[in-house]
């Protein structure tokens, strides 16, 4: 990585941080939030001869896998944070390393000194990394990779079980064939996207997992979903 891309990201991940202070502060209803992705219904009631329209939002099925430390979890487990996920596999030679790094990094930009160390922030974003090749990315050849890359086990797991259900969750619940321009390989899911799922399981965004400026529009769009009042809780910003 060049001197300038290695500037870019390193922006990038602090674009989160920024948010983070951004919401002790303010609350800017007029801000752009990232779309919705897949409308399952609209729904039209008609009350006091005013029409209104309501849009059903596609929301991320729950799958359940066994995590580099040998835990069985599920989706649903994740409760009030966003969901940023990939697909990998630990031989990859090509796109999975850098993809890799990346995550890492971003996860590194939720991190706080206490106490004299550097902790991460786990109460804002899970990361899930989803491996396509799951007959031979057992749960030690995932624990090994994940501490190569140093990865912090408490909000990133990555994932293993049957391919079946991997692979229906990447293309009907992720609907990752319908956003990866080169098509998606049904027997073979190699795709260089991470995909942002907010707190109601929601997709909000895909990006670019090798691309600087995408990483930074990721990096954005976590501190805007931030910002986002969740309509099932009162609002509490200026709270402790």
């Amino acid at each position: 990585m060049n001197k300038k891309a290695a500037l870019a990201l390193a922006i990038a991940i602090l674009i989160p941080l920024t948010c983070y202070l951004v919401i002790k502060f303010a609350s800017d209803e007029s801000i752009a939030m990232p779309p919705r992705y897949f409308a399952d219904s609209v729904i039209t009631k008609t009350v006091d001869g005013k029409t209104t329209t309501d849009t059903v939002w596609h929301k991320v099925g729950d799958i359940t896998l066994v995590n580099q430390l040998g835990d069985t979890v599920s989706l649903y487990d994740i409760k009030g944070k966003m969901i940023v996920a990939d697909f990998f596999f630990t031989r990859c030679p090509s796109i999975c390393p850098t993809m890799t790094r990346h995550m890492a990094k971003m996860q590194q930009s939720f991190s706080h000194m206490r106490e004299g160390r550097r902790v991460i922030d786990s109460t804002v974003v899970n990361f899930l990394s989803f491996s396509v090749d799951p007959e031979r990315d057992s749960v030690p050849q995932l624990k090994q990779y994940a501490d190569r890359f140093g990865v912090n086990h408490d909000n990133w797991w990555m994932l293993t079980g049957p391919k079946k259900e991997i692979y229906d969750f990447a293309l009907n619940e992720l609907k990752l064939g319908l956003q990866d321009g080169e098509g998606v390989d049904s027997s073979f899911i190699h795709s260089s996207k991470f995909v942002l799922i907010d707190r109601d399981y929601v997709v909000r965004g895909y990006y670019n997992g090798l691309d600087t400026t995408s990483l930074k529009k990721l990096s954005a769009d976590i501190g805007l979903l931030m910002l986002e009042k969740d309509k099932k809780k009162k609002r509490n910003l200026f709270r402790k």
